[in-house]
């Protein structure tokens, strides 16, 4: 019994330290099957440590074909969805930037969304409150139009 709750402090100390860490709050998020999981908080800045220099030039390179790439765009509640031609090759690039993305960036929920019977093809950006200005504020003008 000792050892049970032993480890079940050790546990919950771990848990707390984890969510005082500088910059970063634990906030509920729901899982699939209804039950409330503890995810990490990030402010909206992009962690530049995050990816190396050859990575950071990567996405660079991602970014312009993206802009260059794009068919539309679209305007969510929580973020925006940005349209690409349903290539296998364009999904593979967008695939690329949204990992890179991630790592500097861990606070967006991106999605990438095939639509049935060959339809488009959509990079979906959205996150908690304050991400959509964020995105309004990051990313390129060219993003938009």
């Amino acid at each position: 019994m000792k050892t049970v709750l032993t480890a079940t402090a050790a546990i919950l100390l771990l848990g707390l330290l984890a969510g005082s860490q500088a910059g970063t709050t634990t906030a509920p998020r729901q899982a699939n099957q209804g039950s409330a999981e503890k995810i990490e908080t990030t402010p909206f800045y992009c962690n530049m440590h995050g990816l190396n220099p050859e990575q950071r030039k990567r996405k660079t390179e991602l970014d312009g074909i993206l802009r260059g790439t794009r068919t539309g765009a679209r305007e969510l509640p929580d973020g925006f969805e940005f349209q690409f031609p349903a290539d296998p090759a364009t999904f593979r690039t967008v695939a690329e930037w949204v990992v890179m993305e991630r790592a500097c960036c861990p606070f967006f929920d991106l999605e990438l969304r095939l639509e049935r019977e060959g339809g488009p093809f959509w990079l979906r950006l959205t996150g908690r409150e304050g991400v959509k200005k964020f995105i309004k504020g990051e990313f390129r003008e060219a993003w938009f139009r």
